[in-house]
């Protein structure tokens, strides 16, 4: 090996270090606003008594134990669901689409679960024999689903063309968002106050099977994501350069878009349409740890995870005795952090 060539491969490995403590730092991140989350609302439980309660809940008294595994549990465990799902989504709409104003809402998924949930609201009530907790999440899960159905057969239409697909997308934003206006025009007073809410974003209207069930979406998807990391960075080089390399770049669109519509679909349809995760969470991830998709996959679902957790705690700390709405709260947690990093990279620049 060359005097130069040992140099290089130096600084690769430093490069590859810096990178994996800094994954590291991103997991303790996530365990230690766990931890504030599980802290943070009004009854009073120490520190010791949550982790006492995690470890071993008989010796909580019951109301606490209540209070830790059936409320604050599944609210601090859907937020890091949710804010990896997100984050994990948006990474892989940024890269297969080339663009980094891209995100799981640019597609329409976020817009047709509102779509979904607005005519639960509305339309449930008045129909007997259906109850509205059941087929809000529900109708918001198919409405989800249908639109990444759609979109994958606009991909295939297209041959896996990214302008359509974006084109697409952002054309069934505006419907969906126009057909959510029309139901909030004949609704009543209080529907329309829900659908709001709704939009909003909350986690409290989570518990265990919504938890379970973004969490193994969640998890079966990630192996497909780290499958096609090398794909998915060699396509950061240019769309003309990865098919120069033999790779299928229609195939691989139709694979991600099916992966990220999943991710969405489950991600919002439990929990409202919390935006700004998936946008900023790759953006952050990408500042610190460049464009290596080995490190940048579990970077972004962490960053979401992290976002969205420490927006929850937020939510529940701010106020005493107030939960304000998670989704009022991200932008206001992300946007300092994103700029931050801007700044620093533009002083090491």
């Amino acid at each position: 090996m060359t005097e130069i060539g040992a140099t290089l491969y130096q600084r690769f490995g430093s490069i590859h270090k810096r990178r994996l403590v800094t994954v590291s730092a991103l997991a303790v991140g996530v365990v230690v606003m766990l931890g504030l989350d599980l802290w943070a609302g009004p009854a009073g439980l120490a520190f010791s008594d949550i982790v006492l309660g995690l470890i071993d809940p008989q010796q909580l008294e019951l109301r606490h134990r209540i209070i830790l595994w059936d409320v604050r549990l599944p609210d601090a465990l859907i937020a890091l669901a949710v804010g990896a799902a997100l984050g994990l989504a948006g990474i892989e709409t940024q890269t297969i689409l080339d663009n980094p104003l891209a995100s799981p809402f640019t597609l329409g998924v976020s817009s047709a679960a509102v779509l979904g949930a607005s005519l639960a609201i509305v339309v449930v009530p008045v129909v007997p024999f259906f109850a509205e907790a059941a087929v809000l999440p529900m109708m918001a899960l198919l409405f989800a689903l249908g639109s990444g159905v759609l979109i994958l057969m606009i991909v295939r239409w297209s041959n896996g063309a990214r302008e359509t697909v974006v084109l697409f997308g952002i054309a069934l934003v505006f419907l969906c968002n126009a057909l959510t206006a029309g139901l909030q025009y004949i609704a009543s007073a209080e529907a329309v106050q829900q659908i709001v809410f709704w939009t909003i974003g909350n986690l409290t209207r989570a518990g265990w099977p919504e938890v379970a069930m973004v969490g193994a979406c969640f998890v079966c998807v990630l192996p497909f994501s780290l499958r096609h990391v090398w794909v998915m960075t060699l396509l950061r080089g240019g769309e003309a350069h990865a098919r120069s390399m033999g790779i299928n770049v229609a195939r691989l669109r139709l694979w991600v878009i099916l992966r990220v519509s999943l991710l969405a679909a489950f991600a919002v349809c439990f929990v409202g349409a919390i935006g700004f995760i998936g946008l900023v969470g790759p953006h952050i991830a990408r500042l610190m740890l460049g464009e290596d998709h080995r490190m940048l996959v579990p970077g972004s679902a962490l960053c979401g995870a992290l976002i969205l957790s420490c927006a929850s705690f937020l939510s529940k700390a701010l106020i005493p005795g107030v939960i304000i709405p998670v989704g009022i709260l991200t932008a206001v947690v992300g946007v300092p952090v994103f700029f931050g990093l801007l700044s620093g990279r533009r002083r090491m620049a």
